[in-house]
């Protein structure tokens, strides 16, 4: 399996994070008002059975989705995660390239509310839905 980064992705720019730095490079891709966000699967990122992990899954939708939060509204601070939950659909396995997109379905002035959706291959790996604070600090 090729591990060539998909045209029109770049690296994304964080600031130094102790939990998430070991599990990229994360990259990106700017797409209908949102941010599109991509990884190739590791072994490091893998269950026994050779596919991404459920909690890898999770730190990725909890990140997809704050993301968007942020490009999608008018928020312009750092976001708390109120809730966080996926329906896993199908298997990532190793060396498949993870994309993840997302839509917030509603904003107000406490909470953000957005769902995503992961696919490998073209194939449904994960339904991602949140709901997230924003705290006023920024980002």
């Amino acid at each position: 399996m090729s591990s060539e980064i998909p045209a029109g992705f770049e690296p994304i720019a964080m600031r130094p994070n102790p939990y998430i730095d070991p599990l990229g490079p994360l990259y990106g891709m700017r797409e209908d008002g949102g941010l599109v966000i991509g990884l190739r699967i590791e072994r490091r990122h893998c269950n026994p059975a050779g596919n991404c992990h459920g909690g890898m899954l999770m730190t990725l939708a909890d990140m997809l989705l704050i993301f968007n939060a942020n490009e999608q509204t008018d928020h312009e601070s750092f976001m708390v995660t109120i809730n966080l939950s996926c329906d896993f659909l199908g298997p990532a396995p190793e060396g498949v390239w993870l994309e993840g997109r997302a839509k917030v379905r509603r904003s107000g002035r406490n909470l953000v509310f957005v769902d995503g959706l992961f696919e490998a291959g073209g194939r449904p790996v994960a339904r991602v839905n949140g709901i997230f604070k924003p705290t006023g600090e920024p980002r």
